[in-house]
């Protein structure tokens, strides 16, 4: 899928930051990372839906349920072939499966992504893509040098990702780090 749509939770400053370090921690091992991703809207985020078109939802059905803690938790790799993904785990909540619950209400039917769907969806925060196979040790050496076992953090803002439009737009909270 590559003109889709997408809705992203996004993090605290605090978060934010962390995450960008660890971007910055295989930068300097060396090692691709999304810190390496210059586009504007590249941010740490959590993907809750994709799909090929999406209506606009109604906010106000989503506003009350933010922000919310997280935790964020234990690398995760994912993919096949001579590559992978290496991302940071999500602790599932109640107030998470229940965002992304709602999300999925609130968006009605459509050709979700399979990994998105409730029940077959694994949440986390993408740190690098394309990490060869035999790089994986040095990523995850890097990684647990430059930071914590887990991240607190506070989801604060739902936003909506057009890729054929490249566009970011705010649906719930706001665009930037400030305030968070």
């Amino acid at each position: 899928m590559s003109d889709v749509v997408s809705l992203e939770l996004t993090l605290d400053g605090e978060a934010d930051a962390a995450v960008r370090a660890e971007w910055e921690a295989l930068t300097r091992a060396g090692l691709p990372s999304q810190a390496q991703h210059k586009g504007e809207s590249n941010r740490p985020h959590i993907t809750l839906l994709v799909r090929p078109a999406l209506a606009e939802i109604a906010a106000h059905d989503l506003e009350t349920l933010f922000p919310f803690p997280l935790t964020l938790g234990a690398p995760v790799l994912f993919g096949s072939g001579r590559s992978r993904v290496i991302a940071r785990s999500v602790v599932p909540t109640t107030a998470l499966l229940r965002v992304h619950r709602r999300v999925h209400e609130l968006a009605g039917a459509g050709g979700d992504a399979d990994h998105t769907r409730p029940g077959a969806w694994t949440p986390h925060v993408t740190i690098a893509r394309r990490i060869p196979l035999d790089r994986i040790g040095d990523a995850l050496a890097a990684l647990a040098e430059s930071g914590a076992d887990e991240i607190p953090a506070r989801a604060v803002g739902l936003r909506r990702w057009d890729a054929a439009s490249r566009t970011v737009t705010d649906v719930v909270g706001h665009g930037t780090l400030e305030g968070c």
